[in-house]
């Protein structure tokens, strides 16, 4: 739990980030997924795994045009996000898409989340169309982006995780 956070730095992530992403990772959907995911599911998420995972993810640099960005202070990883160019068969032109945006959950309500938005658009361009998609039952989450100016835009599906098929939602902004 994190009770005051100093300055927060965001910067790209590295290879040598990977353990502690995977442990905010994990951390953050334990929290955050309670009640929604499958409980056997989230107690069964392997840092080591994941962190493994990120490690492949990070190598491959910013030539598959994917950028994660971490978010510290103090030397404690705080959160990361990722974005790159949209999966989304109905894309538009030059589209962008957050993949992930997490936070240790001892962070959640002290600015890390907006800052990592904000350097997220920043980046991408405050013009350039941008999607994500977002658990139906994450009310938190789904605040979260409307208030940085996404809005559900009627698509929606089915994403299989730990055995239950949850309904995502697409948020779309710009």
């Amino acid at each position: 739990m994190v009770e005051h956070i100093d300055e927060v730095t965001i910067r790209p992530a590295t290879t040598d980030d990977a353990a502690a992403i995977a442990a905010v990772h994990i951390r953050s959907w334990q929290e955050a997924y309670a009640g929604i995911v499958p409980d056997d599911y989230l107690r069964s998420l392997d840092p080591a795994q994941r962190a493994e995972r990120w490690a492949q993810r990070l190598a491959q640099g910013p030539a598959d045009h994917v950028r994660t960005l971490v978010a510290e202070s103090g030397g404690r990883m705080l959160g990361f996000a990722s974005f790159g160019p949209s999966r989304d068969e109905d894309a538009r032109r030059r589209e962008r898409e957050i993949y992930s945006i997490y936070l240790d959950p001892g962070t959640w309500g002290h600015g890390v989340a907006r800052d990592l938005m904000r350097t997220v658009l920043a980046e991408t361009g405050e013009h350039t169309p941008m999607s994500l998609w977002v658990l139906a039952d994450n009310a938190r989450a789904r605040h979260f982006y409307r208030r940085h100016g996404f809005a559900p835009d009627g698509v929606e599906r089915l994403e299989s995780v730990g055995g239950a098929d949850l309904l995502e939602v697409r948020y779309r902004r710009g």
